[in-house]
């Protein structure tokens, strides 16, 4: 049987899609800008039918339906990573949360450690072999349709083909609902004065030939907007938007120093505008590969000068970095935060960054603490933390002794706040 045959006798309607979730079923839903968004419609609609569904995704962006109060008792969400469309269920304690390296999650799927029965997937029209992309989320999504017992795929005629380790056959698809609608777009700009000074002055630490790690919003959008005198830059990256888009088109991100992928900008993911979708589609300068090759600290070490750029809530005077949480209130999650942080240290000429505003709250609350908010997850160990940078400076606290540390990280807290902050190291013995 030819595969245009088989995939006709797949398609069907949402509703009979996922009719045959019974109660007590795990379903994967897609992540990123790739979920999909009409099966969740049905699945949550059949909600009332159904008791301790469990309903498990990394980030996606859209609506959550499923974690509204009247889903309770009938799906509940299991979080790999804590969005903002989430989680105020599960500060709520009306969704879970498991912490997990992104580099892990495959594993947790294909190890049977989180069985899955179902994956609710979105995907690209099939080629002329009959290969439907994974289109702009590849990840987690590719790990998880190969682990679940079931496979419903959303065929979207707007999601792009991407390439790299990202396809899967009709003939792995059990059911296929037809669609037509566009994928999220993340909103563009944004970058405050104090983004801009912190990425000009990552900008400054970035050689020429590097490779880099970012993700989307302000921070990585105003480091990339000061990239354009640099040359023969690289990506190698979870998750990138618009920013990268602009600088391939501008000759200053080519891959051509990469030590792994020469010439390839390499992700799991991706979320931005159309332009970024229309850009990635069919383009092999882009691949895309799950999250147990791009976040293995191993592959990521191998890339010669990797510079890995992240962010945090707040770092206390020893190096600590708390990036999932607010004292003991839940708020993200680790995602590849120290799977970038370890593998840019392990990297011959590598850089570990962590970035982050001095000030939250209007410059009200000091974002460098003496310590940790009591409850707060450590998200990087004083131990994996090379660099902290603020509007006011860079830190370099790797091989220094707390009392550097201390001292290195006042000097980049907002100046309102140095006084106090040099009065309770020293009244920590810091200094």
């Amino acid at each position: 049987m030819n595969w245009d045959t088989l995939y006709r006798r797949k398609v069907t309607d949402p509703a009979t899609a996922v009719a045959a979730v019974s109660s007590g079923h795990r379903i994967y839903l897609g992540g990123g800008a790739g979920v999909p968004q009409v099966l969740v419609n049905a699945l949550v609609e059949r909600a009332e039918h159904l008791r301790d569904v469990e309903v498990v995704h990394i980030l996606h962006f859209g609506p959550a339906p499923y974690v509204k109060p009247e889903c309770q008792g009938h799906l509940r969400h299991n979080a790999l990573f804590i969005g903002a469309n989430v989680r105020e269920a599960v500060q709520a304690g009306r969704a879970d949360y498991t912490p997990v390296f992104l580099s892990d999650i495959p594993s947790l799927f294909r190890s049977g450690r989180l069985p899955l029965d179902f994956a609710c997937i979105q995907v690209s029209p099939p080629d002329e072999h009959g290969f439907c992309s994974f289109g702009v989320e590849v990840g987690c999504t590719k790990p998880a349709a190969e682990a679940a017992r079931v496979v419903v795929a959303e065929v979207n005629q707007q999601m792009p083909r991407t390439l790299g380790d990202s396809f899967i056959h009709v003939r792995n698809i059990d059911v296929i609902v037809e669609v037509d609608y566009p994928l999220p777009e993340a909103p563009q700009g944004g970058s405050t004065e104090v983004h801009r000074r912190i990425g000009e002055r990552i900008a400054e630490m970035i050689p020429d030939g590097a490779t880099l790690q970012l993700g989307i919003g302000s921070i990585p959008d105003a480091v990339l907007a000061n990239l354009r005198h640099h040359r023969d830059l690289g990506i190698h990256t979870e998750l990138f938007s618009d920013g990268v888009v602009a600088l391939v088109e501008a000759g200053v991100i080519t891959g051509a120093r990469k030590t792994l992928h020469r010439g390839k900008v390499v992700a799991g993911f991706l979320f931005g505008s159309r332009r970024l979708y229309e850009f990635v589609a069919d383009n092999p300068i882009i691949e895309l590969h799950p999250t147990d090759y791009v976040n293995d600290p191993y592959i990521i070490a191998q890339h010669d000068h990797m510079v890995s750029i992240n962010s945090a809530l707040e770092v206390d005077l020893t190096g600590q970095v708390a990036a999932d949480s607010i004292g003991p209130r839940l708020f993200s999650g680790v995602g590849g935060q120290l799977d970038f942080v370890r593998g840019a240290a392990r990297s011959r000429g590598g850089m570990p960054i962590i970035a982050l505003p001095a000030t939250a709250k209007g410059g009200t609350i000091s974002r460098i603490v003496p310590t940790l908010k009591p409850g707060a997850g450590v998200t990087t160990t004083r131990y994996d933390v090379h660099y902290v940078v603020t509007e006011y400076g860079v830190a370099e606290l790797h091989g220094k002794s707390v009392r550097e540390r201390a001292q290195a990280l006042i000097r980049i807290a907002a100046p309102q706040f140095r006084d106090e902050l040099t009065r309770q190291a020293k009244a920590l013995q810091y200094v």
